[in-house]
């Protein structure tokens, strides 16, 4: 059924999500949204950052991609010095950490030159959020800190060079209100949600958080970040359908041995009470060859 006018017109003129990568980068990576990506940023590491500059990130809007698209994130270099790498997750890539740990350690090594001294490595941080929830982070809560510390018997933090900030969105309704993190979950519920009512109050005392939204409408009506937008979605759901593929694969695979195993068990147990080969062969579907072998 082809779209009518009216439909096309509404569908053109609803937010894109900013959970969407490629979305999430033009948001908080863009030249223009340093004062947005520097409350974003305070807020996750609590801290007070005086400066971000993203002046080292693809601008997406300026030609459309051809073909696959790779790793799509936001990097912050913050206070002057330091550098923050923020990455939007849709799909659960099952190696998560070692990913941020190479992503770490690629923009940690590109803080010195050959003939430099080590003293001048600053401090990197990754920023992962989720849009699932991690193995073996079960108990974890929304937003989890990680370092460096020795675990035997002082905790004391190795360095600061390295931090970890994991967030998890499907945690985000299981955590309590009035807790630490509550102008995080703003920030949070605006990703997952910028047309809320409670986003439109958020909005009223926070004046980055406005200007993210006015922004999301304004890219959400350009048609060349419209394109991008569609292409990136589709990837995501041929990732996701392709995963479901391969468990559903793997889920009849796993029952279809387990059935051998079990009529093999059987056709043992039938074969030491003496039963006649050919019971066992109809009873377990096993062939006389499989069953001599037993």
């Amino acid at each position: 059924m082809n779209k009518t006018n009216a439909s096309i017109r509404e569908e053109k003129s609803k937010l894109l999500s900013p959970k969407i990568d490629v979305i999430f980068q033009i948001l908080f990576g863009e030249i223009g949204s340093e004062e947005i990506t520097k409350d974003f940023l305070s807020t996750i590491l609590e801290e007070k950052i005086n400066e971000v500059n993203l002046n080292e990130n693809i601008v997406f809007r300026r030609e459309l991609p051809n073909g696959k698209m790779g790793i799509v994130d936001v990097l912050a270099k913050i206070n002057e010095s330091e550098y923050c790498n923020i990455e939007m997750q849709m799909t659960d890539k099952k190696n998560m950490i070692k990913r941020m740990l190479y992503y770490w350690a690629k923009q940690y090594a590109r803080g010195i030159n050959k003939r430099e001294d080590y003293q001048v490595l600053k401090r990197t941080i990754v920023v992962l959020i989720a849009n699932f929830e991690l193995e073996n982070l079960e108990e974890s809560g929304l937003h989890s800190r990680w370092k460096l510390i020795e675990v035997k018997d002082r905790k004391i933090v190795l360095t600061d060079d390295i931090e970890f900030n994991i967030i998890e969105l499907p945690k985000l309704n299981k955590e309590p209100k009035g807790s630490e993190d509550e102008k995080l979950k703003e920030w949070l519920n605006f990703l997952e949600n910028p047309e809320s009512k409670e986003v439109q109050g958020y909005m009223k005392r926070n004046e980055n958080m406005k200007a993210a939204r006015e922004k999301l409408n304004e890219i959400s009506k350009d048609e060349k970040v419209r394109r991008i937008a569609e292409l990136r979605q589709k990837a995501i759901m041929d990732e996701k359908e392709a995963e479901y593929t391969g468990y559903c694969n793997g889920l009849e695979e796993g029952i279809k041995q387990g059935i051998e195993q079990r009529n093999i068990e059987i056709a043992r147990s039938m074969k030491e009470e003496g039963i006649d080969i050919k019971h066992i062969i109809k009873v377990t579907g096993l062939s006389e060859e499989e069953i001599n072998t037993l």
